[in-house]
């Protein structure tokens, strides 16, 4: 199955417009939101085929908003991959244990992000 929706989720419009504008050169929809509560709302609604999430954000940080997908029916086949400035094993490890694919740390490449594009396809 070909990536057509993809969910971009970040609190910071320099990097959400940067990850958009890279999925969206990609031949992606892109939906975003700027918070976790309002990606799981759009998760459940958009029914996105890759999630993009930051950790650190207001609200609902990442972390908490993959768990919620991971729970619900409608949305934990919804791979989630990171896109955070936390870099440590520990942070690697516990996103895998909230249900993360997989982890791009920033600064990262448009190459980074196409690649777990591909690798998610």
């Amino acid at each position: 199955m070909a990536i057509r929706k993809v969910l971009v989720v970040d609190d910071s419009p320099t990097d959400l417009a940067n990850i958009e504008n890279i999925v969206n050169e990609a031949g992606c929809v892109v939906v975003s939101a700027t918070n976790g509560r309002e990606a799981v709302e759009k998760a459940k609604i958009e029914k996105p085929d890759l999630i993009f999430m930051d950790i650190i954000m207001p609200d609902m940080d990442g972390y908490a908003a993959c768990r919620l997908l991971s729970n619900e029916k409608e949305t934990k086949d919804i791979p989630v991959v990171f896109v955070t400035s936390k870099n440590q094993k520990a942070d690697r490890l516990w996103a895998q244990m909230q249900g993360g694919k997989a982890f791009v740390t920033k600064p990262y490449t448009a190459d980074a992000i196409i690649d777990q594009l591909k690798a998610i396809l």
